[in-house]
C-alpha cells in the first residue's frame, strides 16, 4: 500500500497563544514525518515573523497567499483559497483545530473540545462566531471528526455529530525526564523555593487561575504558587499582597519538563478542557497532579491524581493538602499512567483515520458511479 499524502495544517502556530492545540499538531507532526506510511505536507497562512512555538520539523511548510485572521474569515464564508493550490498530490486535508481549511478533497479534522458552547462566557465574541461556523460547515461535511477525549466525543454527539463520524484519538507526551543538572538550572534559573504548587496553562478565565489563588490563600500553609504561561484574555487575577506567589511568563520548551520536576505539585482545577495536557506532562515528570473531577481532565489522570471540584474553594484546598501527604503515592502512579500516553500512540491513531477518510471517500465516489 503507497504512503498516504495529507497536507497538515499548522495555522494555529502563528496565533498569540498557540496553546495545546498547537502543541498537539506539532508533536503529531514530528511522529508522522518519520514514518514511511505517511507523506506529510505541512501548511500555514503567509506570515511576516516566525510562529510562537518552535516547529523544527524537517519539511518544508506550504503556504497560503494570507494568515489569520483574514484566512479563517475567507475558509468559513467563501470556502477560498483550497489547500489543494498550494498542495500538490494530496489524498486529504487534516486540519488540527475545529476550524476546517476550505479544500475539495477528502476532510477529517480535530476537535478538540467545544467549551465554547458550554461556557461562551470564557471566550471572545469573535471567537465563539468563528467556532460556530466552523461546527456548521463540519456537520455538512460529514467527515470523520478525531476527538482528543471521550469528553470531547460526547460533546460532539450532544451538538448533533454522529456517533459513525467520531473517533478517539488521545494525545500523548513525551517521558524523558531532566537531569539533576537541569533541574538545578531552572531552579536558579526563576529563584524557585524548596516546596511550590505550579500551575501551567494559558491565563484566561476557563483555566480557573483566579479560584486558585484564592483557594490557596485561604491555606493556613503559605504554600508558594508558581504560575507558568502567557497572558490570554479577561479579567488578571487578583493576588493578595502577602501571598507567595511568582509569575514566570512564557516557559521555553527545553526548561518546562525540568520546572515540572522540580515542582512538589501541579494544581491544575481548569473549569472546562478538551484534554489537558499539562496533566501529563507533569506526571512524566513524577509531579503529583491535582485536577477536576467531571470533565476530560479527570479522563486524562486515569485514576493517577486527586480530583476536586474546580468552582469550590475548599476543594481545591483540600486536593492540595491531600496531594502532599500523597507525593510518593501520585508520582509512582503518574509515571504508570504516561506509559499509555504517547505521541507515537497518537500518530499511530491518526494514520488508521486518514486510512479510513480515503477508504470512505473512494466508496463515497463508487456510490455515485
Amino acid at each position: 500500500m503507497r504512503d498516504v499524502r495529507v497536507a497538515y495544517s499548522l495555522e494555529q502556530c502563528w496565533h498569540r497563544v498557540p496553546g495545546g492545540t498547537a502543541v498537539s499538531a506539532v508533536e503529531v507532526a514530528r511522529e508522522l514525518l518519520h514514518r514511511d506510511d505517511v507523506t506529510l505536507v505541512p501548511f500555514a497562512g503567509r506570515h511576516k515573523g516566525p510562529p510562537n512555538i518552535a516547529l523544527n520539523l524537517e519539511s518544508s511548510l506550504a503556504t497560503l497567499p494570507f494568515g489569520r485572521p483574514l484566512l479563517y474569515e475567507s475558509w468559513l464564508r467563501f470556502g477560498w483559497p483550497k489547500v489543494e493550490s498550494v498542495c500538490s498530490d494530496i489524498d486529504l486535508v487534516h486540519g488540527t483545530t475545529i476550524i476546517p481549511p476550505a479544500t475539495s478533497l477528502p476532510l477529517t479534522v480535530t476537535i478538540h473540545d467545544l467549551a465554547f458552547l458550554r461556557y461562551p462566557e470564557f471566550f471572545t465574541k469573535r471567537g465563539n462566531r468563528i467556532f460556530r461556523k466552523s461546527l456548521e460547515i463540519l456537520k455538512q461535511r460529514h467527515c470523520i471528526i478525531m476527538c482528543s477525549s471521550d469528553a470531547t466525543m460526547q460533546d460532539c454527539i450532544e451538538v448533533g455529530f454522529k456517533k459513525s463520524d467520531l473517533r478517539l484519538v488521545p494525545l500523548g507526551v513525551h517521558v524523558d525526564s531532566p537531569t539533576d543538572v537541569d533541574v538545578a538550572r531552572v531552579r536558579a534559573t526563576y529563584d524557585l523555593p524548596d516546596t511550590f504548587v505550579l500551575f501551567v496553562g494559558t491565563m484566561e478565565p476557563r483555566k480557573n487561575l483566579s479560584r486558585l489563588i484564592e483557594a490557596m490563600n485561604r491555606m493556613p500553609e503559605r504554600l508558594p504558587l508558581v504560575i507558568a504561561g502567557v497572558e490570554g484574555w479577561g479579567d488578571v487575577p487578583v493576588i493578595p499582597h502577602d501571598m507567595p506567589v511568582s509569575f514566570l511568563g512564557s516557559v521555553h520548551q527545553h526548561n518546562l519538563a525540568a520546572l515540572y520536576k522540580a515542582a512538589t505539585v501541579l494544581a491544575y482545577p481548569s473549569v472546562w478542557e478538551g484534554f489537558g495536557l499539562p496533566i501529563l506532562e507533569a506526571m512524566a515528570q513524577g509531579t503529583a497532579v491535582v485536577t477536576s473531577r467531571g470533565t476530560s481532565t479527570e479522563e486524562v489522570a486515569g485514576g493517577a491524581a486527586v480530583l476536586v471540584d474546580p468552582l469550590d474553594l475548599s476543594s481545591i484546598a483540600a486536593g492540595i493538602r491531600e496531594a502532599l501527604l500523597r507525593v510518593d503515592e501520585l508520582s509512582a502512579a503518574g509515571r504508570e499512567r504516561v506509559q499509555k500516553m504517547t505521541w507515537q500512540d497518537t500518530a499511530q491513531l491518526t494514520v488508521d483515520v486518514y486510512r479510513e477518510v480515503i477508504e470512505r471517500s473512494k466508496s463515497t465516489n463508487t456510490d455515485h458511479l
